[in-house]
């Protein structure tokens, strides 16, 4: 018998282990007929219970259970111990408004941005900033990327002072949910690994619109933090900044606050747990392993992209865009550098892992999980 949402409740959310994420909604076989919805949180919930058709499509496809997890590694080629990984590179976007709007050295964007001049892409989901943290984006056009880039603020709005909650994860599988009408057949999504992961599963099972992803490009995730006033206010205490100064959030090896005063404030990401979605400190995957590229700043210098080669489709494309709208490290330093990069990305996957099995650990005894 199928495992459906109700088995969802009982094994995920009421565990603490849902992201949010969105794709049992989006994806539900009796979306149109309201079986499921979202609360005003983000969190899945059932909205008429009788209309559930119990298919089980929920439930396989939700990142945190290990249904179809076989079936992924085997197509992805997935090699242990973090994923495989045909080359690791350090390069920036060669476009300076890019670089300047990016969060690192622009190379999503500009690799986007390439894919739809060249007419291989007609849609991207993505997330973009707003006052209340990121949010899903369907860019149609290189505009809507550059709109979209990095992980800024505005000045007059400084999210301190709209008193919102700030969230660094933004739920794209719900953006994917909407495509149904709009057409799009070549699509680059770009996410977090939990929702890679639930990508990977969707293609797997042919569930439309997820064979209209062409690329899937992966971020590293050290977890989806959310602040609120609270949590703002003792920050801006205890390093002597204003939040509403800050122009550019990062993580890297810290979390890292870019103020509009040229400054910037690095704080530990271990020192941000209070902040961490429970969900998160389940995870194991840093550096999204089921991606064709996986991004990220760790390892690279400041203004630098991180980027791993995982499928023979990623390593066209990096190929592509080398030499073409993508600067490579320089080649004299580059040997040690990338070496560098790839040992901290590598260490930093071995550190999640680390943290998730302790996490299971402290808060289980034997198999059962202490619900607060």
């Amino acid at each position: 018998m199928n495992k459906t949402f109700f088995n969802l409740i009982q094994e995920i959310q009421k565990t603490g282990k849902c992201h949010h994420c969105g794709g049992c909604v989006s994806f539900c076989s009796a979306i149109n007929y309201g079986a499921l919805e979202l609360d005003e949180t983000g969190k899945p919930r059932f909205g008429e219970i009788e209309k559930c058709v119990e298919c089980g499509l929920c439930y396989s496809i939700c990142p945190e259970t290990d249904e179809l997890d076989k079936e992924i590694k085997e197509k992805s080629g997935w090699q242990a111990p973090y994923g495989k990984m045909i080359a690791t590179s350090v390069s920036k976007a060669r476009d300076e408004k890019i670089r300047k709007k990016g969060t690192d050295g622009g190379v999503v964007t500009a690799i986007l941005t390439w894919l739809f001049d060249l007419g291989r892409i007609d849609g991207a989901i993505v997330s973009k900033n707003t006052d209340q943290g990121r949010v899903p984006f369907l860019a149609t056009s290189p505009q809507d990327l550059i709109q979209s880039a990095g992980s800024c603020f505005n000045n007059s709005h400084g999210m301190i002072q709209l008193a919102n909650n700030y969230d660094t994860f933004s739920p794209s599988i719900e953006a994917l949910g909407r495509l149904r009408s709009k057409g799009i057949q070549r699509l680059a999504f770009v996410g977090t690994p939990c929702q890679i992961n639930t990508i990977r599963k969707m293609q797997a099972m042919d569930i439309v619109p997820a064979d209209a992803i062409s690329y899937c490009f992966g971020l590293f995730c050290s977890g989806n933090f959310m602040f609120d006033t609270h949590a703002f206010k003792k920050i801006e205490s205890h390093y002597q900044f204003r939040y509403a100064d800050v122009k550019k959030i990062n993580i890297k090896e810290n979390f890292i606050f870019t103020l509009f005063k040229d400054k910037s404030i690095e704080i530990p990401v271990n020192q941000l747990d209070d902040v961490t979605r429970e969900a998160c400190r389940y995870c194991r995957d840093f550096s999204a392993e089921f991606a064709d590229i996986s991004f990220g700043g760790l390892g690279a210098e400041q203004g630098w992209t991180t980027a791993i080669t995982r499928t023979p489709v990623g390593q066209e494309i990096i190929a592509g865009a080398l030499g073409s709208v993508l600067d490579g490290w320089p080649y004299k330093k580059g040997e040690k550098t990338i070496t560098s990069a790839e040992k901290k990305v590598n260490q930093a996957c071995a550190g999640k892992i680390r943290k998730s099995e302790q996490f299971i650990e402290d808060t289980s005894v034997g198999n059962i999980r202490i619900v607060s």
